[in-house]
C-alpha cells in the first residue's frame, strides 16, 4: 500500500482492477502503483482502456472486481465529489454562462468551503496558471490555451491529493500543445502533485511523465521511465508503438546473436528465448558507416530507394541486402548532404550493439 507522506501528498494504489460491459472485457486485471508528488501517464490506442481505468480512478465507473486506493483510503466505491481528486477534461467541461473566476471557485462551492477563503485561493491560482487578471473574463473570449488554463486552475483550486487529466492538450494546435506541455511540467513541479495523465500521444507522454504505463487490450504492456520505453521495450507492442520503429524478423543464435537474413548481428543486451523474434531499429540510431566510433558495430548495407526532405533532417529510405526496409534520418547541414546517396546508390549504415534491440513478438 502507498501511504500519505511527510509532505501531505499521497500515491494511488490500482488493485486488480477489472472492468466488462458483457462479453466485453475493457479491463483486464490491471495493478499500477503510482508514488506521491509522481507524475504518470496512461498511453494507448483507442480502445486500449485508457478512459476506463481513468473513470474508474475518478468514480464515474465501477470497477467489475479489484480495489482502488487513496493513500491509506479505499475509494473504489466512493462517489467523485468525495474522493478529493481534481479531473481535467479533454472538452474542458467550462461553464460559459460563468466568468472566468466563477468557473474556478465552483468547486469551492460544490465543496461548501467557506467563502472568507475564496479570493485569496483565486488570486493564487490565477497567477499560478499565469491568468493574473482574468477572473472576470467571460469563457467566450478566451483562446483554447487559455480555456486550458482555466480547467487546470479549476482542478487544483482545492489543493486536490490527485490530479486526473484526460488528453487535456488535444484540441490544442501544434505550437500552443508543445508550449502547454511545458508549462504543465513547471506547474507540476510547483504543486508536487500526484498525476495521472491520459493521452494516445507518445511524444506527450515521454516529454512530461515520470513513468509512462503502456495499455493494450485492457492490460498494462509495460510501465516504465520514457527512456527504457524507448530504447528498452519489453515486447512488440510497445516497440512498433514507441517512436519511429522498424521491426525485421531475426533468429536467435545465442545470448548475444542473431542473424538478420544472412548477417549476424551483435546485441549488448541478452536475446530472448522466443520463437518470434524482431530486430527493433529507430532511425535516429542509425549512423553511416564509421560514425559510431564502435569496432564492432553491426552493419547494414541497402540501396537508397527514396529521400524526403523534412526541413530539419532528411529521411532516408533503404532496402536491405538481408531483407526487409529501413530508414534514418540526416541533418539538413552541409556535412550531413555531403553523406547524402541518390536513388538506387549503396549505402552501408551501422547500429551501435547498445542500440541493437531484440524483442519477443506479443501478438
Amino acid at each position: 500500500m502507498i501511504e500519505q507522506n511527510p509532505s501531505g501528498r499521497v500515491g494511488v494504489s490500482i488493485r486488480a482492477a477489472s472492468k466488462t460491459y458483457g462479453r466485453f472485457q475493457a479491463l483486464d486485471n490491471v495493478s499500477l502503483e503510482v508514488a506521491p508528488g509522481e507524475f504518470v501517464s496512461i498511453l494507448g490506442p483507442s480502445g486500449s482502456g485508457k478512459t476506463t481505468l481513468l473513470g474508474i480512478l475518478g468514480g464515474f465507473v465501477l470497477p467489475t472486481s479489484g480495489s482502488i486506493f487513496l493513500g491509506e483510503h479505499d475509494i473504489t466505491f466512493e462517489p467523485p465529489h468525495k474522493r478529493d481528486i481534481g479531473i481535467v477534461f479533454q472538452n474542458y467541461a467550462l461553464f460559459p454562462h460563468m466568468s472566468v473566476g466563477e468557473n474556478i471557485t465552483f468547486p469551492l462551492r460544490a465543496r461548501r468551503l467557506p467563502k472568507s477563503g475564496w479570493e485569496e485561493k483565486l488570486a493564487k491560482t490565477l497567477d499560478m496558471v499565469e491568468l493574473g487578471g482574468y477572473a472576470d473574463r467571460r469563457i467566450q473570449e478566451l483562446s483554447g490555451g487559455q480555456r486550458q488554463r482555466v480547467a487546470l486552475a479549476r482542478a487544483i483550486i482545492f489543493e486536490p491529493r490527485l490530479i486526473l487529466m484526460d488528453e487535456p492538450l488535444s484540441a490544442l494546435d501544434k505550437q500552443l500543445r508543445e508550449t502547454m506541455q511545458i508549462e504543465l511540467k513547471r506547474l507540476h513541479r510547483r504543486l508536487g502533485a500526484t498525476i495521472i495523465y491520459v493521452t494516445h500521444d507518445q511524444r506527450e507522454a515521454l516529454t512530461m511523465s515520470d513513468r509512462v504505463a503502456i495499455m493494450n487490450r485492457g492490460r498494462f504492456s509495460q510501465i516504465d521511465t520514457p527512456e527504457k520505453l524507448h530504447d528498452r521495450p519489453a515486447s512488440s507492442f510497445v516497440a512498433r508503438f514507441i517512436g519511429e520503429a522498424t521491426l525485421l524478423p531475426v533468429k536467435r543464435i545465442d545470448d548475444h546473436t542473431v542473424l538478420l537474413g544472412e548477417t549476424p548481428l551483435i546485441s549488448a543486451h541478452c536475446i530472448p528465448h522466443n520463437l518470434n523474434l524482431y530486430l527493433t531499429i529507430h532511425a535516429e540510431k542509425l549512423v553511416v558507416a564509421g560514425g559510431t566510433g564502435a569496432p564492432t558495430a553491426n552493419l547494414l548495407t541497402g540501396t537508397v530507394t527514396e529521400t524526403l526532405y523534412q526541413g530539419e533532417s532528411i529521411s532516408v529510405y533503404l532496402r536491405l541486402a538481408s531483407g526487409g526496409d529501413i530508414s534514418f534520418r540526416l541533418p539538413t547541414s552541409h556535412a550531413g548532404r555531403q553523406l547524402l546517396k541518390a536513388p538506387g546508390e549503396a549505402m552501408t549504415l551501422e547500429l551501435h550493439p547498445e542500440d541493437t534491440i531484440v524483442v519477443a513478438d506479443d501478438f
